[in-house]
């Protein structure tokens, strides 16, 4: 047994402080009123010294980046059922797809017009248009792994959880001022806002009857994640396999969180699961992503980040206006 697999046999060390600076950024959360995904970055950018230097702790935060993320986004199936698309109505869904597909496509074309990768498009993409932190994370363990993937990554998180959590303010103003009614404004937000936390908090600061209806909205626009991943998996194969410059080694296969996902997905759609169940995984999922999360920001580098400048938040921003005005567009045609 080589050095590397020793050394992988302790990741204990790195699993116990990714999951303790976790748990302190979910007590800030709860404590003061803020995305937990965002206190959990900055305080694993913190403690980046603790993955520096090949300390006894890196193996265990290499872990938790990659296994413990896949585990997390394989518990957010429990949160979807197929009869969800039949509630919200097939025009909705419909609207969703497009609003969802047309804003990747829009982070693809200007990240190339920017002069960035458009992997970083696809990810800033795909992260504004499904599930904020959530996506970014489930799209980048499908992407490509270049030299700046756990920057991009990272600044996309961050990104999204601002802008979501300005959304979360903003946009309950913007539904009332336009005079919407509560199912006009439960789609809007839940069709708009990034993180499922903040959509749940917009939505029920209107009305229950918005909140529900926000959520709703939003528990669909998740349930687009297994296909957009898919998807982007296939053009990245392709991509791949057109170029004789790239290793094949690299190239994406069917990863088993997707199956994963699917299949709890599939399960929550045909099996009546106890309420118990579906509220435990959704919380142990919500809990694996925000040490995962913290996890990717203990390998961050500081340094790398200020490299980028204003671009990705350029990005982000346009992509985020792209997808509020065509759900508005689409309520006002209705």
């Amino acid at each position: 047994m080589n050095d590397i697999a020793v050394k992988c046999k302790h990741i204990w060390p790195g699993v116990g402080i990714a999951t303790i600076t976790g748990m302190a950024a979910l007590f800030l959360s709860e404590h003061y009123n803020a995305p937990a995904m965002l206190f959990a970055l900055l305080l694993g950018m913190a403690v980046s010294f603790l993955y520096q230097n090949n300390t006894p702790c890196a193996c265990g935060i290499d872990f938790t980046a990659s296994t413990l993320l896949r585990a997390g986004v394989v518990l957010l199936g429990l949160r979807i059922a197929l009869g969800d698309l039949a509630v919200l109505g097939w025009q909705t869904a419909l609207m969703l797809a497009m609003a969802i597909f047309t804003t990747i496509i829009l982070g693809v074309v200007l990240a190339k017009s920017l002069g960035l990768q458009k992997r970083f498009g696809a990810l800033t993409g795909g992260s504004v248009a499904i599930c904020g932190a959530s996506a970014a994370l489930a799209i980048s363990t499908i992407l490509p792994k270049g030299e700046n993937h756990e920057r991009d990554t990272l600044l996309t998180v961050i990104g999204v959880t601002a802008m979501s959590t300005i959304a979360m303010v903003l946009y309950p103003i913007v539904a009332a001022q336009l005079g919407m009614s509560n199912n006009e404004a439960g789609i809007f937000l839940g069709g708009t806002i990034h993180d499922v936390a903040q959509v749940v908090g917009a939505g029920y600061s209107v009305s229950e009857d918005a909140g529900d209806m926000a959520t709703l909205t939003k528990l669909v626009r998740v349930a687009m994640l297994m296909p957009v991943v898919l998807i982007m998996m296939l053009v990245v194969k392709r991509f791949y396999t057109a170029s004789t410059a790239k290793n094949t080694a690299d190239v994406p296969k069917m990863p088993m969180f997707l199956i994963g996902f699917v299949a709890l997905m599939l399960l929550n759609s045909f099996v009546t699961l106890p309420e118990f169940v579906i509220s435990t995984g959704t919380e142990v999922s919500r809990f694996f992503l925000v040490v995962s999360i913290t996890a990717i920001g203990m390998k961050s580098n500081l340094g790398k980040l200020a490299e980028v400048g204003m671009l990705p938040i350029v990005m982000i921003i346009t992509e985020t206006l792209w997808i509020a005005l065509l759900i508005l567009g689409y309520l006002y045609l209705m």
